[in-house]
Formats: structure tokens, sequence, C-alpha cells
């Protein structure tokens, strides 16, 4: 039997396993019956069933057979967020910190404790904040190349949110949103909750490829665009002027509203102008602080155009109503005294410093990066199966994250996204090398 046959088969089991067609504890074919049905040699009908075991698909039982195995959570498969087990070497998601941020914030605190309108944080907010703290985002704002009126401002609790609080505010369930093939999966998951249908954009190595997106956009009533494009994750790329201008285009043409995440556009140094400068009466801004700043610091920031916040207020009210005070008066503050822009100027070289450590280690693999990137992508050859070689370094006590929670098509590559942000340098190198071994066994 061809190889590639055989992978095919393998593949073909595991989506249907993962899409729920084959329910856990269905019994599948003997390897016998699996044999006969595929024309195969029992030796390669018993591989396939050990391929899909050794990715926790399935279980044997003896005497009894093969089981699908209960999937709902399969560690780098789904969308949501999962804890880390103790003593597990975490490349499946960035919380970068440095050192001494505990104590900018024991500082923080204990200023917010003398000042003087302390009582008033613990009062309801206004739902898009307090007018010097929205003015305190634009002008902060203003490094990243974006000019704008505190009014255009929103203060969410951190990025997600507002990313959450501009497609319940503008989008409707059964809009059509673009999105490329490979996206963030936490736009994934807020899609879906949404009812909103994505439809992917193929990717090129420099960026999305627009005249997919413009052809599609022809034949296709879509509603808006989401897009990454300072420091794309998780692909890591930053598109061109001429892109963004190319993207505006057919966001105009086709009456389009934009939403731009720069969650990791901090990282990118001089970059083009975002796409809220170029389209201002169509692009709605979404950025936050738990990348530059501290995770745990969920304060973020929506910039949309003025007939826009309205719409974005109320759903802030009928969700968080606001803010959390405290936080948000730390943070402005530390926008304010310059805190923010040192961190992330400091996060800028250790993002540099971990991508060097990943090009030293990784020399000889493929790997899409960015040099100031917290991530890198890491697709693996035809052979290669991203769910088994994750199983076999879970065993090995280092997480990763195959394509399966990016991917918005059909089409899921096998690939790793590896965070680099999450842990000192000498486990970041020690399991890098895991990860290179394992794929080197397994290829």
């Amino acid at each position: 039997m061809p190889r590639s046959r055989y992978k095919s088969l393998v593949d073909e089991f595991a989506a249907d396993i993962r899409s729920g067609r084959l329910l856990p504890g269905t019994r599948l074919p003997t390897h016998r019956q699996l044999a006969a049905t595929e024309g195969l040699a029992l030796v390669t009908a018993s591989r396939v069933y050990a391929e899909l075991e050794a990715m926790g698909l399935v279980s044997g039982e003896m005497g009894r057979g093969t089981f699908v195995r209960e999937t709902s959570w399969s560690p780098g498969q789904n969308i949501d967020q999962h804890s880390v087990a103790a003593g597990m070497t975490d490349l499946n998601f960035n919380y970068p910190a440095l050192p001494g941020q505990a104590e900018l914030l024991r500082n923080a605190l204990r200023q917010l404790a003398s000042a003087g309108d302390l009582e008033s944080l613990l009062r309801y907010q206004p739902h898009a904040g307090r007018p010097h703290e929205r003015a305190s985002v634009a002008r902060h704002l203003q490094v990243r190349g974006l000019t704008v009126e505190a009014e255009q401002v929103l203060i969410v609790t951190g990025a997600q949110q507002g990313l959450a609080v501009t497609m319940m505010a503008l989008l409707q369930p059964g809009d059509v949103i673009a999105a490329d093939a490979l996206t963030y999966s936490g736009f994934k998951a807020l899609a879906d909750s949404l009812h909103l249908e994505i439809v992917p954009i193929p990717v090129l190595d420099h960026g999305p490829d627009l005249q997919a997106l413009e052809s599609l956009c022809r034949h296709r009533r879509v509603r808006a665009v989401y897009t990454m494009p300072t420091l794309h994750n998780p692909l890591g790329w930053v598109m061109s002027a001429d892109q963004r201008e190319y993207l505006v285009t057919i966001a105009r043409r086709h009456g389009l509203l934009i939403i731009e995440d720069a969650a990791y556009a901090f990282l990118a140094e001089n970059p083009p102008a975002p796409l809220a400068v170029i389209a201002p009466e169509r692009t709605v801004y979404v950025s936050g602080l738990s990348k530059s700043v501290a995770t745990g610091l969920r304060v973020g920031f929506v910039v949309a155009p003025l007939q826009h916040v309205p719409a974005l207020e109320r759903t802030i009210k009928a969700t968080t109503w606001n803010t959390p005070g405290v936080m948000t008066a730390i943070a402005t503050t530390w926008l304010d005294d310059g805190t923010v822009l040192q961190l992330e100027a400091e996060k800028r070289l250790d993002a540099q410093a971990r991508q060097v450590v990943a090009g030293e280690v990784l020399a000889g693999l493929r790997c899409i990066r960015h040099p100031s990137s917290y991530f890198l992508w890491l697709p693996l050859s035809e052979d290669a199966r991203a769910d088994q070689i994750a199983m076999a370094l879970m065993r090995e006590n280092v997480s990763v994250s195959t394509a399966e929670p990016f991917a918005t098509s059909a089409n899921v590559p096998h690939a790793f996204r590896l965070a680099l942000g999450s842990v000192e340098m000498g486990a970041l190198r020690e399991a890098l090398e895991k990860v290179k071994w394992m794929i080197g066994a397994y290829s």
C-alpha cells in the first residue's frame, strides 16, 4: 500500500473522531476487517490503529477490539485554553513576564492606595472608561502611528473582550466574516459562539491571498474581515504597505467592516501604518496590555469610528458594565509615565533573544517566524503526524499546540505553533531540543 494512502486513512479516522462522526465508545472494525475492506496487508491495518492510539484517539482492549476514546479535550487540539499540569514545559500559550514586574505592581498599588480618588474606584465607572483614561490610551496609540480622539476609545477587559464586544455589537448571527486560513484561535472561539460563519482566506508566504479575498467577496455576501496585519498569530508576518492598501481597497469596494487585531503589534519595529489609519471610517482597532505588560492585567482597548461607539458602549454595559477601576487606573498610570513603553522595548529584546535560541536549536527544520515574535510556526514533513508527536511530547512533559486550533478551513496542516514566551531560557532550549528530536523520531 502506498505510504500516502496509509497516512490518508489515519487522517480520515482522526477527522471522523474529532468531528463527532465517530462517537466515543464506538467499536471500530477488527484489524482483519479493516484490512479486507481497504485492501491492506494485516500488518498495515494494525499500524493504522497503532498510530491512532499513539495520537490518543482510540484504545485497544484485549479480546474486545478497538474503541474510539473520549476526546473532548485532546492536548493541542481544543480552541479553549486549558491549564498546563505542574512540571509541564508550556510551549502552548504565551504569558511573557520580565524580572521586576511584580515590584512594579507593588509600587503601583502603594501609589494607588495613597491617591486622592481611591474611593471613586469602588463605584461603577463609565462603560467606555473615564475620559482621562480614554485620553491616556489615545496618547499611547500615537506611538503606533494612530492618531484618534479620546471619544473613539473604549476601555475593555483585555483584547479578547475587545474582540467579543466588537463582534457582538457590529455583527449578527449568520453573518459571514473572512479570516486567514490560519488565524488566532480565540477569534475562532468567538465566531463559533456568536454563530458567525468564517470563510477562510488562503495564506501566502508574506500575508493573506488578497486576490482570493476579492474573489470571495464577489461570490459571497461577506460582512467583515478579521485581520492581524502587524505580527500575525500564528504566522508572524507583517503585511507590507501595498498589501494594506489593497486590503482597504477591497473593503471599500465590497463594504466590509475591518477588525484589526493588534495584540502583538508592539513587537514589530517600524511597521507600516495600521489599517485604522488608512481606513479610519471602517476599521475597528483592538489591542491590550496582556502581552506587552502582563496577562493578569486585563485591560484592553477598542478604537472605532464614532458612528460605532454607541453600539460598542451598549455591549460593554450589557456584558461587563465597565473595566474594573483599580486595574484601569494602574494601566493608565503606566501608560502615562512611560512604564508600558519601557516594558514593550524590553519584551522586544526578550522575544528576539528567544528567537535566536529557537534558530540555534531548530536549525535544519523549516520555521516560519518573525525575529521579534514570541512564537513560531513549524510545518512538519508530509509523513509526520502532529497529533502523534504532540502526544509523545506530552509524555516528555512538553506541551505544544498543533494547527487544529488555528485552522479555519477543512485543510488542517500538520504543524506546530510553538510559544516561546512562557518559560525561562534554559527550559526553553531543553524543550525545543525535545521537539526537534521527537520530530526526527516520528518523521
